[in-house]
């Protein structure tokens, strides 16, 4: 029979990158699938990267 150990404590430094990443993909997702331009205003160029974003995705946009 195993025993279960408790967990280990996540060192700080090993942590922070993750703290960094998850909102900024996050972000890069919304933008790319769900923004439509509502808040990426800054052009066309923007809008269609990420309208060839979605279609690379397979998300329908229209």
């Amino acid at each position: 029979m195993s025993t279960l150990s408790a967990p280990g404590n996540i060192p700080l430094p090993r942590f922070v990158p993750w703290l960094l990443a998850v909102p900024v993909l996050l972000l890069i997702g919304y933008l790319v699938l769900m923004d439509n331009g509502a808040v990426s205003q800054t052009g066309g160029y923007l809008h269609e990267l990420m309208h060839d974003g979605r279609h690379l995705l397979g998300v329908p946009c229209h």
